[in-house]
């Protein structure tokens, strides 16, 4: 159906173009054409070439294009089908509005000749809206009692389309109060009134809700709604009510100001204002005026005024309950008074002292008072007491008098004060009671004496204390006050060794601080006792003392004493050891002491340096000294110990022992008469720069002229046998000892005359170049006097016979018939040309 239209449609725009073409610019009629709303981009709305008998071609050809008048490009040409489309979906309600008829309108303009086409474009409505009510609820407030067809316009809806498609009836949900009269205005628009068709009544029914429905005449139709909230007012038809007629109520006399005696309450049918009642007292006393008060929101009868049984038993009081509208109603309200024990006992001070030594003597009167009840009978008759942890106690006097007297001994120090409470209780129903509290003060005698805070105290101080310095402090505390507990704090007299307590210690009377006035020595004065004295400030004073025991710390301020062996001596003594002393041999002991005390005083002992620091060991805490292994031949013959002695303190101090060891065969006189000791010259530096120089040079001239060293060797061992003096072979000969055999003949010993040879190897050390003397002619003469790696070779010069046989004669030797037990009868010297441990020799 709608396609025919649209041909219809067509045809007639057709016609309506042949008639109005015109072949100039000359305007001519417009082309019209119509297109629905909301048609999708895209759709045909006319084909322009057909429509002007033009040729497709020529659209282009002729620069065919289409020019809107509005800013919205709604339409737009394709020249290569001359068909004018839909570029944008049109709204025709956001177009036009409520305008009819919504025209777009756009030419087409051609060119070569310049040709001008008018076309309009007229927008046909659609029902694409629904009606809509501004708001989705309505009040309307009617008052009841409102006569029967009251009318009440009502808010119109609206709808965007036009026409047919626009608003066209309204309608009203079912109900037995309201219906609904529809009207039209000049313009055709519709409008709805609310009739009442039943009067309303709001103690039946406050409140009716409606829904109000618009429709139009599009196809299909569309609807829109909105609820009518109908409140009804009220009107000021109805009486207030009581709930009662007569209140019926009792009140204990005396009841305080506020106390509630009774409610009230009346009831309105009505609403609003109509319904808020008021109460109000109607034609009362102004004494009941000045006892109660009535709230006239609440209705509430509370008490104003004093309420006493013996001036009213009863009140009877009357009361209106008024509304909004001026309706009232009234109703009596019975008020009985109940008596009750209404006056309590009273208590008056009649004479108070208020303060009392704590040494008052028992009966003390403390305070006088009396105490009245101003009932009668039973209610009037009274009874006193006071607590019972209290030294005081009550005493009747006369006729409702009472004395407040002490009971027990008082101790401000325990109790300063006292409150005590007096309470006084009649005998009526329920019974009363009045309370009077007093205070009792104690002043404070002079009966504690200063209390240390320790039975005694123990300070300690370190030795070389710098003077003045602070050691402790003494506490003592006075239970008294103010002067009575000024405590001050003073040394008894006494000595710290030779000297009085005041040169060495000081005690600040006021604080109790403990000064030292000098510096002390741990090594003098280990600790000692001061006794200190506190005393208040009392008449008569009162004190105490204590005792303070002030310890001396040590400090590491004493080196280690070596005792043994002395080293102060010019000459010190030697230590012998026997050569053949296995590990383990005691050789000695050191023994030193330390001043100081504790760790400071824990001594070690440890071998600070030796000549052969493998032979010997320290103990650690015995300071023993003992061999470490078997002496061996190549060991020196004295041996010089340095024993370091330290002690355990921080920082530790420590001393040194020099011990002299000798190496002996035995221990026999001759070696108790020794007249002289080879002394060991001390090692240097510089003493190791030169013996490496020497190894090189020596190695250096072993490596090149092997064989001539050997020829000057066999040459001075010949040379220095026969003259005694050195030579070129470093062969040392002593010329002091006779040459001549006969001088030794009786002693059965060598000749005393021998040689030294002295041989270098690469393994030399600085500690290890030693150089001998021979003994005294008692002592034997051990092949090897020193060892590591300088050998020196003994030549004796009476070996006769050829060298290269390794053996020589010598002539017999006497042995005296006298001579005991371990007498040397000679000794037998080989030697070997080969240095180091291929020059050794052993006998057997």
């Amino acid at each position: 159906m709608a396609g025919g239209m649209e041909n219809r449609s067509r045809k007639r725009q057709v016609l309506s173009f042949f008639l109005c073409l015109c072949v100039s610019l000359v305007a001519c009629e417009t082309i019209r054409y119509s297109v629905p709303e909301e048609k999708k981009s895209g759709s045909l709305v006319a084909n322009i070439a057909k429509d002007l008998k033009l040729h497709v071609g020529k659209l282009s050809g002729r620069s065919a294009r289409l020019i809107s008048k509005s800013s919205e490009q709604y339409f737009e040409l394709n020249t290569r089908s001359g068909d004018v489309i839909i570029k944008e979906k049109i709204d025709r309600e956001d177009l036009c509005g409520q305008s009819d008829p919504c025209l777009l309108q756009f030419e087409i303009v051609l060119e070569n000749p310049l040709q001008l086409y008018r076309i309009e474009v007229q927008i046909d409505d659609v029902n694409d809206n629904s009606p809509k009510f501004s708001k989705n609820e309505f009040p309307l407030e009617l008052p009841e009692q409102l006569p029967v067809n009251s009318r009440f316009p009502l808010e119109r809806a609206q709808d965007s389309d036009i026409g047919t498609n626009g608003i066209q009836s309204y309608a009203i949900s079912s109900n037995e109060h309201f219906s609904l009269d529809v009207h039209s205005r000049g313009d055709g628009s519709k409008y709805a009134e609310l009739v009442l068709e039943k009067q309303l009544d709001r103690e039946e029914q406050a409140q009716l809700m409606l829904i109000l429905t618009a429709a139009d005449g599009g196809l299909p139709q569309r609807t829109g709604t909105a609820r009518i909230r109908v409140n009804v007012l009220d009107s000021n038809d109805n009486f207030p009510q009581f709930s009662q007629s007569v209140y019926k109520v009792q009140l204990m006399e005396n009841s305080p100001k506020g106390t509630l005696v009774t409610k009230v309450e009346a009831s309105d049918l009505d609403q609003g204002s109509n319904a808020e009642i008021t109460y109000s007292f109607r034609q009362v006393p102004d004494k009941v005026l000045k006892l109660f008060q009535l709230n006239p929101f609440t209705g509430e009868i509370t008490v104003l005024g004093i309420i006493d049984f013996e001036d009213a038993a009863m009140y009877e009081i009357e009361i209106q309950a008024t509304d909004g509208g001026g309706l009232y109603a009234h109703c009596k309200v019975l008020v009985q008074i109940k008596d009750m024990n209404d006056n309590a006992p009273e208590v008056t001070l009649t004479s108070l002292t208020s303060t009392i030594p704590e040494d008052s003597s028992p009966e003390t009167v403390v305070a006088l008072f009396s105490v009245r009840d101003r009932d009668s009978g039973d209610n009037g008759r009274t009874l006193c007491s006071i607590q019972d942890n209290v030294p005081f106690a009550l005493k009747s006097t006369l006729k409702d008098y009472y004395e407040l007297v002490t009971q027990k001994p008082l101790d401000r120090e325990k109790v300063p004060e006292y409150i005590i409470t007096i309470t006084a209780t009649d005998r009526g129903t329920p019974r009363l009671t009045s309370v009077r509290i007093i205070r009792v003060q104690l002043s404070d005698i002079n009966d504690n004496p200063p209390v240390f805070n320790e039975s005694s105290y123990v300070m300690y101080l370190k030795e070389n204390n710098p003077p003045g310095l602070l050691i402790g402090t003494v506490r003592a505390a006075d239970l008294d006050t103010e002067q009575n507990a000024k405590v001050t704090y003073s040394a008894s007299p006494g000595n710290i060794g030779d000297f009085p307590f005041s040169s060495s210690i000081s005690i600040n009377s006021e604080n109790g601080n403990v000064f030292a006035l000098q510096s002390l020595d741990y090594e003098q004065t280990r600790d000692f006792q001061v006794t200190v004295r506190a005393a208040d400030g009392g008449s008569p004073p009162l004190s105490s003392e204590v005792i303070v025991r002030v310890v001396i710390i040590d400090e590491n301020d004493n080196a280690p004493f070596i005792l043994y062996p002395l080293q102060n001596s010019s000459a010190p003594a030697n230590d012998l050891v026997p050569r053949s002393a296995e590990a383990g041999y005691l050789v000695t002991k050191v023994v030193a002491v330390d001043g100081d005390s504790g760790q400071n005083s824990w001594l070690s002992y440890q071998l600070l340096k030796a000549t052969d620091p493998s032979l010997f060991t320290v103990g650690l805490q015995t300071g023993e000294v003992k061999t470490s292994r078997p002496i061996t031949s190549p060991d020196s013959v004295k041996q010089k110990l340095i024993v370091l002695v330290r002690d355990n303190g921080e920082p530790p101090r420590s001393t040194t022992s020099t011990l002299n060891v000798l190496l002996v065969d035995g221990f026999s006189d001759a070696y108790m008469q020794l007249l002289d000791v080879p002394q060991e010259e001390e090692q240097q530096d510089t003493l190791t720069l030169y013996l490496v120089i020497s190894l090189s040079f020596i190695s250096f001239l072993f490596l090149v002229s092997v064989v001539t060293i050997v020829t000057i060797r066999l040459y001075k061992t010949r040379q220095c046998r026969e003259q005694y003096v050195p030579s070129s072979r470093n062969f040392y000969c002593d010329p002091n000892f006779p040459t001549n055999p006969a001088e030794t003949s009786g002693t059965g010993t060598l000749p005393q005359s021998y040689c030294y040879e002295v041989c270098l190897t690469t393994g030399s050390g600085t500690s290890e170049f030693k150089f001998l003397r021979p003994l005294v002619p008692s002592l034997p003469v051990d092949p090897i006097a020193a060892g590591g790696s300088i050998l020196d070779c003994q030549i004796n010069s009476s070996l006769k016979g050829e060298k290269e046989s390794g053996r020589a004669s010598v002539s017999e030797d006497s042995i005296p018939r006298s001579s005991g037990e371990g007498c040397i009868v000679n000794k037998v010297i080989g030697i070997n040309e080969n240095c180091g441990q291929n020059g050794w020799l052993s006998y057997q």
